[in-house]
């Protein structure tokens, strides 16, 4: 058959025919035409951006955290490389017999139990899961050694605290990403943290960089933070307040040392405590930084205060006579005793014998106003302005709704309400000539400048009544020490339970310093609850002060002031409350 006689071929093909056709190719043509100079140059960013998407990874670099230091330079809390385990779940050949045991290494190696080992494999995301976070780097190494595919490491950090429980509720500690929840770690979580670097990669679908891409972005690493802490005081002090609250079958404690010259806090501790690299379990018991977060009516150590505002306005003078006979005193329906008729007394006398009749005697000496104005210029009712988180406010009610009967009761520290913080801090205006200082939990060897409040020769005269109250014939002769001269207040309060107080609960506190001429430390001690027989704070606080002080001045190289090794108490103590 010849192709040139078929009908088909002969007949004429329509001109527009043709002509459509190749209007079709050529419009074909400007189409794909177009839409690639659409995607190589007016939508490139777009595009380029979606393929990066698929292939190309930002790597966060971590910055290292910076460290906490005690004054002295040692260490608080570090960082330290601790990788986290991570797979991709649908990579894992676990049906394969080998990598199954090989999987049981890493079960065991991880502390986990292979159920629950199993079950994070079997999670609903196959693409990734996180097995383990901040995993100790000897054990990390052993798990890379397996070789076993679809498991990988990250490089990350976790925080070791060297001094444990001792100074937990000082220092503080990070959560899994490396962020500060409570403590100095929280409070200068900015500073410590620095600023995270970043790297562009390319990644297989297996997650393995492939080769970098674009400049990479160097971490900045946190700075270290150095704290006015003293380690070695912190310890101590800890040690020494763990066994008096075991001792005294106690609730809980409290003791806070500071520096009489420069305002620093030498030490913060609180029973009971936790260890920050440890907190499974953890309760609020342990967690709560009672020092600064717990109010309490600090009953007697609010009694030289009650002397200094009324030596200052010129009212009375160490050696004027306060009647406080018959030992009891009647205002407004309520009476206000002393556990003993100590008759007449000196104002020095009224502190020696901790006499609630003559701290409300000398109140109504002084204007609601002028109370309030010294409880206010001292801290109290203000939130303390200390570097540090959680820190309360305290109570102090204004000094226009004050009835008689409670200028009276807060003459003997009964109607407003502070920390062991709080009440350490306002004895600094007694221990620094009757300027009032700024506290600070950060290294700070300059002499703190004052607000004054007190003059000199009046906070002198204080001291020297609390050096009566801690000698012979007062209520804090346990307080004494060998070699040092101290002054301080014993205090015991009732609970308050509801509207009311519990009959059977109480607050011991001791405040003090040493040595009384030159006051070099402040030392505040709280017990709570005890409840094994004593609760007076001249016997159950006053010892745990006087260990302390002696320990602290001794750490300072402070040269001893007396000569003679103090009385020893042997009997037991009875105080007002």
């Amino acid at each position: 058959m010849q192709y040139t006689t078929s009908p088909l071929l002969a007949s004429k093909t329509p001109v527009w025919r043709s002509k459509f056709i190749v209007g079709g190719i050529a419009f074909g043509f400007l189409v794909l035409a177009g839409r690639a100079a659409y995607v190589q140059v007016i939508g490139n960013a777009f595009f380029q951006r979606q393929g990066e998407v698929r292939y190309a990874r930002t790597l966060e670099l971590p910055a290292n955290r910076g460290r906490v230091l005690d004054r002295n330079g040692l260490l608080l809390a570090s960082s330290v490389v601790a990788p986290s385990i991570w797979a991709i779940p649908e990579d894992i050949e676990r049906d394969d017999p080998e990598v199954r045991a090989r999987l049981r290494q890493v079960a065991k190696l991880l502390g986990m139990s292979q159920k629950d080992f199993d079950k994070k494999l079997e999670d609903e995301d196959k693409t990734f899961v996180w097995i383990q976070r901040q995993v100790d780097e000897p054990i990390a190494k052993q798990i890379a050694q397996l070789n076993i595919k679809g498991l990988y490491q990250r490089k990350e950090y976790k925080r070791q605290y060297p001094e444990g429980e001792a100074a937990a509720h000082v220092v503080g500690f990070t959560n899994v990403e490396d962020k500060g929840q409570e403590g100095i770690e929280l409070a200068f979580n900015h500073e410590l943290a620095g600023k995270a670097g970043s790297k562009r990669v390319i990644k297989d679908r297996l997650g393995r960089v492939v080769e970098g891409i674009g400049e990479q972005v160097p971490p900045v690493d946190g700075r270290d933070i150095q704290l006015s802490i003293d380690s070695k005081v912190q310890f101590f002090a800890y040690q020494k307040l763990r066994d008096a609250v075991t001792t005294h079958k106690a609730k809980a404690g409290s003791v806070v040392v500071l520096d009489a010259v420069t305002g620093e806090v030498l030490a913060l501790a609180n029973y009971p405590s936790y260890v920050p690299d440890k907190r499974q379990n953890l309760t609020g018991e342990q967690l709560r930084n009672r020092a600064l977060t717990d109010t309490f009516e600090p009953g007697s150590t609010m009694k030289p205060i009650t002397v200094a505002m009324a030596l200052e306005a010129g009212r009375i003078k160490p050696q004027t006579p306060i009647d406080t006979s018959p030992g009891r005193f009647s205002i407004g329906g309520f009476t206000i005793s002393d556990t003993h008729n100590y008759g007449l007394l000196t104002v020095e006398g009224v502190i020696q014998k901790s006499s609630n009749v003559g701290a409300l005697k000398i109140a109504q000496k002084m204007s609601p106003h002028e109370m309030w104005d010294t409880y206010t210029a001292l801290g109290y009712g203000q939130k303390p302005q200390i570097q540090f988180p959680g820190a309360v406010t305290g109570r102090l009610r204004p000094w226009k709704g004050w009835k008689p009967v409670e200028q009276a009761t807060m003459s003997y520290g009964y109607g407003l309400s502070a920390s062991l913080f709080q009440m350490a801090h306002s004895y600094t205006a007694f221990a620094h000539d009757g300027a009032i200082i700024p506290a600070t939990i950060l290294k700070s060897p300059e002499p703190a400048v004052g607000v004054k409040v007190f003059s000199p020769q009046n906070a002198l005269a204080v001291r020297k009544m609390l050096q009566m109250a801690a000698g012979p014939g007062g209520t804090g002769q346990r307080a004494q020490t060998i070699g040092y001269s101290v002054g301080g207040k014993s205090g015991t309060a009732h609970k308050q339970v509801g509207k009311g107080y519990a009959s059977n609960k109480y607050r011991s506190w001791f405040t003090g310093m040493a040595p009384i001429e030159k006051p070099r430390i402040i030392v505040a001690v709280m017990i709570d609850e005890p409840s094994a027989g004593q609760y007076f704070g001249g016997l159950v606080a006053a010892p745990v002060f006087s260990e302390v002080v002696q320990q602290t001045l001794r750490m300072m190289n402070v040269p001893p002031d007396l000569a003679v090794k103090p009385l020893v108490v042997t009997d037991g103590v009875e105080e007002s409350f």
